[in-house]
């Protein structure tokens, strides 16, 4: 009798139940990086429609046929969503298998989420190992997290996206597995001191504990990003040996940034 094969992959879900908060960008530079450090990576992008991630990755492919070099690219899978709610549930089998069959195949599987919530975004989470929720220096981003009230400093609530990382952790504790490895990422955020990001960030410190996610402080905002997308490159690429480009220290504190939030994944 063939015993079943054991999970072998960490899986890393990027997800935030708003738009706009950088996910696909993290999803491609964490997956070069795991790749960089000898882990074999897969990538399923779940925010079909709009596709970011994929088209991230398409780009990187092209621009390494056409310039005859070899970076690392991850084995990607898409998906788009069902509009026919008959049709939902084998989709979210679908999915299920294909996570287990990577699971099996791969040392790490990063998950690329909608960034509105439908059966897509919540199969993903039902499978994270590690849950990396990008947020930006805005209070917009932070009431996803926690309902706060600015006037008196109280916090009423958890948010809404918070509420359902809670319901997750309810359902994972169910299924066995007993932990979570939330991380909460500032990203996108201003170079320049703000009393604004001071008080963001201060929410988050405070509110971490009771909510159960460890919070990374900082990928700052950079132009470079939405340059290297367009060829499909990373920070992390930059110093190739083919590729000779020029860092400046702004790339190589960008650099810094990613190699942070990769060890912060796992704490000692």
């Amino acid at each position: 009798m063939n015993e079943t094969p054991q999970k072998k992959a960490h899986i890393i879900v990027i997800s935030n139940e708003k738009g706009g908060t950088g996910k696909s960008t993290l999803a491609m530079h964490l997956s070069v990086k795991l790749m960089q450090e000898g882990f074999k990576v897969a990538t399923i992008d779940l925010d079909g429609r709009q596709g970011s991630l994929s088209k991230y990755i398409s780009n990187r492919q092209t621009f390494c046929e056409d310039k005859g070099i070899k970076l690392p690219i991850p084995e990607h899978f898409r998906f788009e969503p069902e509009t026919n709610i008959y049709l939902i549930p084998g989709e979210r089998e679908k999915i299920g298998h294909q996570i287990y069959d990577l699971s099996n195949e791969y040392d790490a599987v990063v998950i690329d989420t909608p960034g509105t919530k439908n059966y897509l975004f919540e199969e993903a989470h039902k499978y994270a190992d590690t849950l990396i929720t990008p947020i930006s220096d805005s209070l917009i981003d932070l009431n996803v997290i926690a309902d706060i009230d600015y006037e008196t400093g109280k916090i009423n609530a958890p948010g809404h996206y918070a509420n359902f990382v809670w319901e997750t952790k309810k359902f994972l504790a169910s299924q066995g597995k007993a932990y979570l490895n939330w991380i909460i990422a500032a990203n996108k955020i201003s170079p320049t001191r703000s009393r604004n990001k001071e008080i963001v960030f201060d929410y988050l410190q405070k509110i971490s504990k009771l909510y159960g996610f460890r919070f990374f402080d900082g990928i700052k905002d950079r132009v470079i990003y939405k340059e290297l997308f367009l060829e499909g490159l990373t920070v992390l690429d930059m110093q190739h040996e083919q590729l000779k480009m020029r860092m400046s220290i702004s790339h190589l504190a960008a650099k810094m940034e990613i190699k942070r939030l990769a060890e912060f994944i796992c704490p000692e």
